[in-house]
């Protein structure tokens, strides 16, 4: 996974200029930063910084993470504000010694964690986030002719696309699509006050440390 979006880096973001997505991302633009005003956040896979654009202008300080140097490459030139720090490091062994932030982000991240280990990211994540932490993942919806098609599954039930690069290298990638019920169940014993959204294309959930 780390080596494929290393990989991808710099063609990324084309997932973002779907014309049948638009309509969805504006709405989200709006929506995302209202719930990071004056917080202090950790983004998980922040990637390219598609989204940390939108977070970081109204958060008090930002802590942005990801596996890959290469993607970072991109998020600083989108991302200006002198309070974002760019972490690499693992999501599952994220290297904070402290529960440092009161609000956590991950974009397009937990339809990639292997349905054994969300209880593991999970526990992780909790433990640097203070109780009562705002916790968003946001995701995607599966959505016929517009979503990569799902290929093969686990003995897991993961489920994997094959996605081609620009360089005609071929790649297969885990990318589940949790219901609202195995999420809320994810967190069980982990959070409060979950909430769960959706769009045409995309999907949100909401919860509070516990």
């Amino acid at each position: 996974m780390k080596e494929y979006y290393a990989a991808r880096a710099k063609e990324y973001d084309k997932i973002y200029s779907k014309p049948e997505r638009q309509a969805d991302l504006r709405l989200i633009e709006t929506w995302l930063p209202q719930n990071y005003i004056g917080k202090h956040v950790l983004e998980i896979a922040a990637g390219t910084g598609y989204w940390t654009q939108f977070i970081a202008p109204v958060a008090a300080s930002l802590v942005a993470l990801d596996s890959s140097a290469e993607t970072f490459e991109v998020a600083r030139n989108r991302v200006s504000e002198k309070h974002v720090q760019w972490l690499i490091g693992d999501a599952y062994e994220i290297p904070m010694p402290d529960p440092l932030f009161d609000a956590s982000f991950a974009g397009f991240w937990f339809s990639h964690v292997p349905k054994s280990r969300r209880r593991e990211f999970l526990i992780g994540l909790n433990r640097v986030l203070q109780k009562g932490a705002k916790v968003i993942f946001l995701d995607n919806s599966y959505v016929q002719g517009s979503s990569t098609p799902l290929t093969e599954s686990d003995d897991e039930g993961n489920t994997y696309q094959h996605r081609t690069l620009a360089d005609g290298s071929l790649h297969s990638v885990l990318k589940n699509f949790p219901t609202e019920y195995e999420l809320i169940e994810s967190i069980d014993g982990l959070g409060a006050h979950p909430a769960y959204r959706t769009w045409q294309y995309f999907w949100a959930f909401e919860y509070e440390v516990a």
